[in-house]
């Protein structure tokens, strides 16, 4: 077990920092739509709503709603769709968001790649 701390850290490098208040992660975010990356790829947009709401998608037009809480040093999300919360680490890397996801068992790291001014939501599907 102590062989896998060095690996985290390199894996990590985010962590070596000190994760983000709830104020310091709202003051970044509030009223802004963020697009996030992983791996070099597009991972995903949200936009920050008054009153620690969220609308996140996956860049696939389907939206959907949340709010923001924190505990600990997490930040953590619930969504209209799933109510287990998704708590993460953020962080400040030069100015921008780096993320690490904190629940689960599959290791997630996100970066904030770029500021957006409007957010791709679709109408819901309709069907016969």
């Amino acid at each position: 077990m102590r062989f896998l701390v060095p690996i985290c850290f390199f894996a990590f490098p985010a962590l070596a920092d000190t994760p983000m208040s709830a104020a310091e992660f709202e003051a970044h975010t509030q009223g802004k739509i963020l697009t996030y990356g992983a791996d070099g790829q597009n991972y995903g947009v949200e936009e920050y709503l008054p009153n620690r709401r969220v609308r996140w998608s996956f860049l696939d037009g389907k939206c959907k709603e949340g709010v923001w809480y924190q505990e600990g040093q997490h930040i953590c999300f619930i969504y209209e769709d799933d109510f287990e919360p998704q708590c993460w680490l953020f962080f400040n890397e030069n100015g921008r968001l780096g993320a690490v996801f904190a629940s689960g068992d599959t290791p997630t790291e996100l970066y904030e790649t770029q500021q957006t001014d409007e957010m791709l939501c679709l109408g819901p599907e309709v069907g016969v």
